[in-house]
This record gives C-alpha cells, structure tokens and sequence, in this order.
C-alpha cells in the first residue's frame, strides 16, 4: 500500500471524528444556549465542521492517485 493511500485513509479517520466531534459540540447545552441567544453556532463547532470535510476532501482526492 502506498504511502498516499495511508494518508488518504488517516484523513479520512480524523475528518469523521473531527465531524463527529462537531456534532457533539452543537448538542451540547452551553452550545445550543449560545445559539439561542445569538441565532448561530459555536465558533468551536463550525471550525470541527470545517475541518472534518476538508480532511474528507483532500483524503477522497488523494484516495484516487
């Protein structure tokens, strides 16, 4: 297995549990007492979100090569 392949599959670990974890977070009840009051997530759930689908991303496009 070549060393891209690896990585593809590492990435594509960490952007599920970074997803996950973003996920978690926007459940919780300081999170969603946050976006009652202001109308939008937790800065620290969107940049989870955000990271988990570029991993996703740059993985799936590596996974190809």
């Amino acid at each position: 297995m070549s060393t891209s392949k690896i990585i593809a599959i590492a990435l594509f670990i960490v952007g599920a549990g970074l997803l996950y974890y973003g996920y978690q977070i926007s459940g919780s009840v300081s999170s969603q007492l946050q976006e009652s009051v202001t109308g939008s997530m937790s800065d620290k759930a969107i940049w989870h979100y955000a990271g988990g689908i570029i991993c996703l991303v740059v993985g799936a496009i590596l996974i190809k090569k």
